[in-house]
């Protein structure tokens, strides 16, 4: 099956954010994913240091380390979110049965909540039942809310623009949690 390119862009910025409205203000400089498989474009994210600036530092570092390149969207779920950033377990290529169990050599970060709901758009940290748990992974949200996550994750970010590419990524089988077969990936990480 033949591989296409698309680009995530992450903005890093919003001095002050604090509220909702306040997010919905604008981008900083940008990290850029490149990412082969069956969705195209480009996507672009605006980070949000203010709301957590230890996820959002250490997301930064992964990529500038080259952490994010070759990683899966081990898990999508069709109206519901669209996660990544396995860096220990989830590279193409590799054995992929523990992708979404792992993280990075970089320690666990302690939970950073805010207000910010849980909409469309949405860039949240995935962790596991311990909410200072996050280190690496991240999940991009496809549906209008979901407020049963809302206070409960870190929001990390917000889509600017091309929604329309992450809901194209590919889907996994809503029985088996949204674990993807022949997942997309990200292919390069870099940040400008």
């Amino acid at each position: 099956m033949s591989r296409n390119i698309l680009a995530l862009i992450f903005a890093v910025g919003l001095a002050g954010a604090a509220s909702a409205q306040e997010v919905a203000d604008g981008p900083g400089p940008n990290l850029i994913l490149d990412v082969a498989g069956q969705a195209t474009g480009r996507i672009v994210i605006d980070l949000l240091p203010d709301l957590a600036p230890k996820h959002v530092s250490q997301i930064v570092a992964l990529a500038r380390e080259g952490a994010y390149d070759g990683v899966v969207f081990h898990r999508v779920i069709d109206g519901f979110m669209a996660q990544t950033g396995d860096v220990q377990f989830g590279k193409k290529g590799g054995d992929l049965s523990l992708a979404g169990m792992g993280g990075s050599t970089r320690p666990d970060l302690p939970a950073e909540f805010s207000a910010v709901p849980f909409t469309r758009g949405i860039v949240g940290m995935a962790r596991s039942t311990d909410p200072n748990s996050a280190n690496s992974q991240f999940f991009i949200m496809l549906a209008p809310t979901y407020p049963s996550l809302d206070g409960g994750y870190t929001v990390v970010g917000r889509v600017l623009s091309g929604m329309e590419v992450v809901e194209a990524i590919r889907k996994g089988d809503s029985r088996a949690n949204g674990i993807v077969d022949n997942p997309d990936y990200i292919s390069t990480a870099t940040v400008r």
